[in-house]
């Protein structure tokens, strides 16, 4: 890819297209200090009350840098290599990140070890990286005092607030109002499908472990449902064209949400799975596709709990678990309390706490 000029005009040639780079959007990247804020990286000019027929008087190539006369008298130098990072309009951060599939054949993964200044650490950096391409990373060694889960959320990003709280104690209760709050064992599911948004990314801490069974289990959603792609087209396109209602009582708040179980981007690519059997409600459909529907979320059910993809695992007092949310299924295995304690804290963050954190520490370290 490569800029051309000709007869003061700017041209992008990638090989096999030319196209012109319109005026006003080489304009609008003007980053001199009188029309940048340096600090901010904000403008200091409104874009929108510049004359709207901006043309280039002259124009060259020096030393990597467009050297530009613009007809209303404004004069600049552009970096090509910064302007080449817009060119494809896409995250060259988070989706250079590739997903890796994976199952129940999954055996070593690094855990990260908390230490000091750990949240402006390389080793920071590398953790955000493992979260995006497998969906979720286990930090060692956090400490459990004041609810340390509450300063280690915001100092990624910023705690997701929800009814349940800035943070939630996951133990069992006498009188709980979401089944996480048992000892019963937890299916694979996503939390929070009835909200609008779903909070992205789950964080728990444990706090206390003394019972043999809670073990903590995983799916990789982004696996299972490209599989079922490839191995039933019928019951994956009908699981992400029809939407189903979730829904949450509680004695102070009736939550609800409609959504498809494979939610998809624009382009057809995956982008979130939603799956909590004890609280959706399928529509009324015409007698064959709720025939397909039943058959195709039952398969998928079967997949979620079947052990060809789930992991288990023992968090130890002082580990950290952050798992996406809109990738991954989670769960537990049932225990014991006559055994013992088994206290967790958790609390909830979105994808712009990791992206914003994630492209920081890129540019902190020059990577």
């Amino acid at each position: 890819m490569k800029i051309q000029l000709i007869k003061n005009k700017v041209y992008l040639n990638n090989g096999s297209l030319k196209k012109e780079i319109h005026p006003f959007w080489l304009r609008e990247r003007i980053d001199d200090e009188k029309f940048l804020d340096k600090g901010t990286q904000q403008r200091l000019f409104d874009p929108t009350s510049l004359d709207s027929e901006i043309s280039i008087d002259k124009v060259c190539i020096n030393d990597n840098f467009l050297e530009i006369n613009f007809n209303d008298g404004v004069s600049s130098k552009l970096d090509i290599s910064k302007l080449a990072l817009e060119f494809s309009n896409e995250d060259t951060v988070i989706k250079s990140i590739t997903k890796v599939k994976w199952d129940s054949s999954l055996k070593e993964i690094k855990n990260f070890e908390y230490l000091e200044n750990f949240f402006e650490s390389r080793e920071m950096y590398d953790l955000l990286v493992s979260f995006y391409k497998y969906g979720f990373v286990i930090i060692k060694n956090i400490p459990i005092n004041d609810n340390f889960i509450v300063n280690f959320a915001n100092s990624i990003g910023s705690v997701r607030r929800t009814n349940f709280g800035e943070y939630f104690d996951v133990k069992s209760k006498s009188d709980p109002n979401d089944l996480a709050y048992t000892s019963l064992g937890l299916t694979p599911h996503t939390d929070n499908p009835y909200r609008n948004p779903v909070p992205c990314i789950q964080l728990l801490h444990c706090i206390v472990s003394e019972v043999s069974g809670g073990l903590s289990t995983l799916v990789d959603g982004f696996t299972v449902t490209e599989d079922l792609k490839n191995e039933n087209l019928e019951f994956y396109k009908i699981l992400s064209e029809v939407k189903v209602r979730f829904k949450f009582i509680d004695k102070d708040v009736v939550l609800e949400d409609w959504s498809e179980l494979v939610k998809l981007n624009n382009d057809k690519t995956f982008k979130q799975v939603r799956f909590s059997p004890r609280l959706d409600y399928v529509p009324i459909l015409e007698k064959d596709q709720l025939d397909l529907y039943y058959r195709a979320r039952k398969k998928l059910s079967e997949m979620y709990n079947s052990n060809k993809y789930r992991i288990e695992f023992k968090l130890a007092p002082r580990d950290l678990i952050m798992m996406d949310n809109y990738r991954l299924l989670h769960g537990r295995t049932a225990y014991e309390t006559r055994e013992g304690n088994r206290y967790l804290q958790g609390c909830y963050i979105d994808y712009d706490s990791t992206e914003g954190k994630l492209r920081h520490l890129k540019r902190k370290f020059n990577l």
